[in-house]
């Protein structure tokens, strides 16, 4: 994807996300994204850090991904977004969190680079993520 087809992609989501907060319901659902994205992003970091003591830093975050992801689907139909799991909407997760997660993996190897210590590089990872990630997911899980 060219640069500026990303660029523009991320200004659509933003005006979205914009647009979103007007709507109390949509409050509500953005209120509970971030609790429950506190609570996976905790998971993710925290596992992160363990496997740090005996994995290289990209590799640990697939681990701690990968776990955070199972109760990040849970916790999103059930409380975030309050819709029923079906097999449409859990691929439609499943498809939203692979783009997370190499979107995730390029940004980390990025900061990485910059010579961002491998305990924090995860940190402006996230800031640049989780926003996405919201949008993607709000996306699939409310498609009927």
């Amino acid at each position: 994807m060219p640069i500026k087809a990303f660029i523009s992609l991320l200004e659509r989501m933003r005006n979205r996300m914009r647009k979103d907060v007007l709507d109390k319901k949509k409050l509500g659902e953005i209120v509970r994204f971030i609790v429950v994205g506190g609570l996976a992003t905790a998971i993710q970091y925290g596992i992160y850090l363990l496997m740090l003591l005996w994995l290289q830093p990209l590799l640990s975050n697939t681990i701690g991904y990968f776990v955070s992801f199972t109760f990040n689907y849970i916790a999103s139909t059930h409380y975030t977004f309050r819709v029923k799991s079906t097999a449409k909407r859990g691929l439609g997760f499943v498809f939203s969190h692979i783009v997370n997660y190499f979107l995730q993996t390029l940004t980390l190897h990025a900061f990485l680079m910059l010579g961002l210590d491998k305990k924090i590089a995860m940190i402006p990872m996230f800031a640049i993520c989780v926003p996405i990630n919201f949008v993607l997911v709000r996306f699939f899980l409310h498609r009927k």
